[in-house]
C-alpha cells in the first residue's frame, strides 16, 4: 500500500491533495492513504476560526470547509491527529475519533484503527507537564488559557495506548518523542535549527510521554511533525519474541515540515498490506476492549487524576484478554467496519459573505456529535462532552440551538447548554434530569427598571484574559463588531449558576 505522510497541514488541505494528484500523474502511481501528523486545522466556519490558538496574522479559514460542506470530496482516504493549532471545539466532539468530513477521519485524543491489515495508532496534541495529570475538562467557549490547554495530552490517553500488546505498524504523533534525535544526524538537525542546541544538549527536546510510548509500543514506523523540519532516524529496540528469545528491532522515525512551497512536508512510503481486504477503516478490537476496560478512569475535572498502579487492590494492568476482546467485538456484532456516518453539526463557512446567504448564528458551546453518541452507546462507554455538558438543539437533535442576530440573550440558556440539564445513565446514553433551572419572571417594565438601576461595584468580577507574548499582536482579534459576543446580565444571586469559562468549571 502506498501511503503519503504529511507534516503540519495548517489548513492547506486543498494544496496537499493537489500535490498528491501531481505526484500520481508524474510517477504513474496510486496513493491509497494519506496520514497527517497534526495542525490539521479542521475549520468549518468563523466560530471555529475564533477557537484556533494561533496569532492573528496566521488566522486563515483554510480549505477544509470545502470538504466539510460537500463542495469538494477528499480524493484519498485521510487519517489525521490533532496538534497545537486546531479548531479544538470541533475535535472535542469526537474524543474517540470520527469522520471530520467524508473520507477524512480524525483519530481522537488517542486511537487505533485498522486499514487493510495495517494497524495505525496515534496520539493528538502536545505535551505540557502542568496539564498532563488533569482530566479533559476544557469546553467552549474557551478562555485564552483553555484555548491552549485543550490540546495538551493527558495521562489517561497515554496510559490507554500503553495497554496495547499486539504489534503496531504505524504510530502518529505531533511532537517528537524526546531523545529520538540521538538516533539520527543530530548535527544536520542543528544546522537547520540551531536554536534546538540547548534542548538537545539537555535532552529536553520533545515529549517524555511519547518517548515512553516509543519504548513500550516499538512500532515499525513513527511519523511526527511540529518542529517544521524533516528529520529521519532509526531507533533500535530489544524485542522479545513469542519463544522468549531477544532480538533487535527497529522503528523508522520520520518528522516532516509544514505545507509550504519548497519545504519537505510530504513523503510517500510503501508498506505491505493485506491485498484481500478493501482499503477501508475498521475499529481495532484490542483498542475497543481497552476503552471499555478503562472507561471508569475518564475524568472531566481540572484536578490531578492518577492512573492505577501496583500496591492497591484494584486492577492496574488493562492488557485485554482474548475473552475481553471478544466481548468488545460482540458489542458491535463482530462488524468492526467504521460506519460512514458523517453528519454536519454546524453550518459550513459561506465564502460569499452575503448577509442573505449567511446561516443562523450558532452559540459556541459544548456540542455532542451523533457519531460519538452512536459509538459510545454501542461500546457502553461515556462521552466526555456529555459529561462536561453537551447541548441538544433543533434540526438535528445534537446541533447547538441557532439564534437570530436580533434574538435577546436570557438566563434560560447558558454557555453550559439549555436550562434543561442532561445526565448520564448507566448505559452511557443521555437521559433527562429532573433538575430544571427556573426562568426569571419579570415584566417588561421590571426588566427596564432593573437595567436602569445603578450598579454597585461587585467583588465577583471576571479576571481579564492573560495574553501570552506570542498573542500580543493578535489580542485585538475580538474587537470587530461581528466577533463581540452579546453580554448576559444576571442578578448577583444567580452569578455562580451561570458563570463559565473559568479554570474551575
Amino acid at each position: 500500500m502506498k501511503i503519503a505522510v504529511e507534516g503540519c497541514a495548517h489548513g492547506e488541505l486543498e494544496r496537499i491533495y493537489d500535490t498528491l494528484a501531481l505526484l500520481e500523474q508524474k510517477e504513474n502511481v496510486k496513493i491509497d492513504l494519506l496520514l497527517c501528523c497534526g495542525d490539521f486545522q479542521a475549520v468549518r466556519n468563523q466560530d471555529d476560526l475564533n477557537c484556533l490558538a494561533v496569532p492573528q496574522k496566521y488566522r486563515e479559514m483554510g480549505t477544509f470547509h470545502k470538504y466539510y460542506s460537500g463542495e469538494k470530496e477528499a480524493p484519498i482516504l485521510t487519517i489525521f491527529i490533532g496538534g497545537n493549532h486546531e479548531a479544538s471545539n470541533y475535535l472535542q466532539e469526537m474524543p474517540y475519533g470520527g469522520w471530520a468530513a467524508p473520507n477524512i477521519y480524525y483519530l481522537g485524543y488517542a486511537g487505533c484503527v485498522n486499514v487493510a491489515g495495517i494497524r495505525i495508532a496515534g496520539l493528538s496534541g502536545i505535551y505540557k507537564g502542568r496539564d498532563f495529570m488533569k482530566g479533559h475538562y476544557e469546553k467552549p467557549p474557551y478562555s485564552e488559557d483553555t484555548k491552549r490547554s485543550v490540546y495538551h495530552i493527558r495521562n489517561l490517553d497515554v496510559f490507554r495506548l500503553k495497554q496495547l500488546q499486539q504489534p503496531i505498524d504505524i504510530f502518529l504523533s505531533h511532537d517528537w518523542p524526546r531523545g529520538v534525535y540521538h538516533f539520527g544526524d543530530v548535527d544536520k538537525l542543528l544546522r537547520a535549527k540551531p536554536f534546538f542546541k540547548e534542548e538537545v544538549l539537555t535532552n529536553s527536546l520533545g515529549s517524555a510521554p511519547s518517548q515512553e510510548l516509543l519504548s513500550v509500543l516499538k512500532p515499525k514506523f513513527w511519523f511526527a511533525a511540529h518542529l517544521h523540519v524533516k528529520f529521519p532516524a532509526i531507533v533500535t529496540h530489544t524485542v522479545t519474541d513469542e519463544e522468549g528469545d531477544k532480538q533487535v528491532g527497529v522503528t523508522k522515525f520520520l518528522a516532516l515540515d509544514k505545507c509550504l512551497p519548497r519545504r519537505h512536508f510530504l513523503q510517500v512510503v510503501d508498506i505491505p498490506h493485506n491485498s484481500e481486504q478493501p482499503i477501508k477503516l475498521s475499529y481495532d478490537p484490542e483498542w475497543l476492549a481497552i476503552l471499555l476496560l478503562t472507561n471508569h478512569l475518564l475524568s472531566v475535572k481540572a484536578t490531578t487524576q492518577y492512573m492505577p498502579g501496583p500496591g492497591g487492590t484494584d486492577r492496574y494492568i488493562f492488557n485485554p484478554t482474548a475473552e475481553e476482546i471478544d466481548a468488545a467485538k460482540a458489542r458491535f456484532e463482530d462488524d468492526l467496519l467504521i460506519p460512514l456516518n458523517f453528519e454536519q453539526t454546524v453550518p459550513p463557512h459561506d465564502p460569499t459573505g452575503h448577509p442573505a446567504s449567511r446561516p443562523p448564528r450558532y452559540s459556541i458551546g459544548p456540542n455532542v456529535n451523533p457519531q460519538t453518541t452512536t459509538f459510545c452507546e454501542s461500546l457502553g462507554i461515556d462521552d466526555p462532552m456529555v459529561l462536561i455538558g453537551g447541548v441538544r438543539g433543533v434540526g438535528s437533535p445534537f446541533i447547538a440551538k441557532p439564534r437570530g442576530d436580533d434574538e435577546e440573550e436570557t438566563g434560560e440558556e447558558t454557555d453550559d447548554g439549555p436550562s434543561s440539564l442532561w445526565s448520564i445513565s448507566t448505559s452511557g446514553t443521555p437521559s433527562r434530569s429532573s433538575l430544571v433551572l427556573p426562568s426569571p419572571k419579570l415584566t417588561e417594565d421590571e426588566q427596564e427598571q432593573e437595567m436602569e438601576k445603578p450598579k454597585e461595584p461587585s467583588k465577583e468580577t471576571f479576571e481579564p484574559p492573560r495574553i501570552t507574548e506570542d498573542e500580543e499582536d493578535s489580542s485585538a482579534q475580538n474587537m470587530n463588531e461581528s466577533s463581540i459576543p452579546s453580554v448576559k446580565r444576571f442578578k448577583r444571586r444567580n452569578y455562580n449558576l451561570y458563570q463559565c469559562g473559568s479554570e474551575d468549571d
